[in-house]
């Protein structure tokens, strides 16, 4: 055996082990998927089998593959590659490539999605924006690049492309017409998009759930609540919404003092503590450039008087700038004697 003739078996043998694990990791992976979208967990099993299965059948392709390749006459893999090579030979080896490049270019999306500006370091609406089009283009990208190695493939067995879409388009406006829960779920996920109403990373509420917004796409809106709950959310359900994070925010501070203090010292007590804390330098980065407004007596309550304070904040920020506050004016009231009410009971004995 000449020496090239030996170095050339030895490549295409590594190539077959290359493809080999591929082809087998790809199948094992698409049962291992399958298997998460069946709602028992008993049926996993029968897919890991099917993966197993998946691997032998690739193996002894393998095999066979390498039986021809270094002309072992073991039956039936030697004739079993004979076949193969000339599958390979005719259409195979384009569509393995065209399958491969697909694999590889789906892999490729998320990174070189990375690659785009995340915006500025603090929260924006420029980063909310940038984070839901990255994952929108993502969802969009990978659509796009599988139906056209699906195409591409099919075409190279020899289908007929063009009847196919046109078959899929007849078969696509029946399905149409049966899913339009779906197509409204896409229409307003696009609309919500283009008029940037909120992103990832927005605090909204919609209906009675309330919660970050984790993952958005054409389809849904996925929000993970206070107590880390994920509520998938379909767009075209979507009719009214509220944005807690968008542009600025603010914090409402209601104290209650009790009836027997001076009405003048409290507001003035209030006032001078609020200020004192919009100028504190470790927190001087939360608020907006407007100064916190003591807009006096809000409500004269049954068991004491109610001052309210109002925090223009940065946005998602007014939570933590309220408990501040409260814990602060606690300690400033009890500094100054100044009564916080609780309810009280009077009993009358006749």
């Amino acid at each position: 055996m000449e020496t090239s003739s030996l170095w050339l078996r030895v490549l295409i043998s590594v190539g077959l082990l290359i493809l080999g694990f591929w082809v087998g990791r790809a199948g094992a992976g698409l049962a291992g998927w399958l298997a998460s979208l069946t709602p028992d967990t008993r049926d996993d099993r029968y897919w890991r089998w099917a993966g197993g299965a998946w691997w032998l059948l690739t193996a002894a392709m393998i095999a066979a593959l390498g039986a021809q390749v270094w002309q072992v006459r073991l039956e039936p893999f030697y004739t079993w590659g004979r076949v193969l090579f000339g599958w390979l030979g005719e259409r195979g080896l384009a569509v393995l490539l065209i399958l491969g490049a697909t694999s590889l270019a789906l892999r490729l999306v998320p990174r070189l999605l990375q690659r785009m500006p995340a915006g500025p370091g603090e929260f924006s609406r420029e980063q909310v924006r940038l984070q839901t089009l990255k994952s929108v283009l993502e969802s969009v990208l990978k659509v796009l690049i599988a139906g056209l190695g699906v195409l591409f493939a099919l075409s190279n067995l020899g289908l007929n492309v063009t009847a196919l879409l046109a078959g899929a388009g007849v078969v696509g406006l029946g399905i149409s017409l049966a899913a339009q829960n779906l197509i409204r779920d896409v229409i307003n996920g696009f609309f919500i998009l283009l008029e940037d109403q909120y992103g990832v990373g927005d605090v909204i509420t919609v209906g009675q759930l309330s919660g970050g917004v984790e993952r958005f796409n054409l389809r849904i809106t996925v929000l993970r609540d206070l107590e880390g709950r994920v509520h998938f959310i379909p767009n075209s359900t979507i009719q009214q919404v509220t944005v807690m994070s968008r542009d600025w925010a603010r914090a409402v501070v209601d104290v209650s003092v009790a009836y027997e203090t001076p009405v003048d010292r409290a507001l003035e007590v209030v006032r001078s503590e609020a200020e004192a804390f919009y100028a504190d330098p470790a927190w001087r980065d939360k608020f907006t450039d407007q100064p916190p407004e003591t807009l006096g007596i809000q409500q004269l309550a049954d068991s004491g008087i109610l001052i309210r304070v109002l925090f223009n904040t940065k946005p998602k920020e007014q939570w933590a700038v309220g408990r501040e506050f409260r814990r602060r004016i606690k300690l400033r009231l009890d500094a100054e004697g100044i009564a916080i009410p609780y309810p009280t009971r009077r009993i009358v004995n006749s």
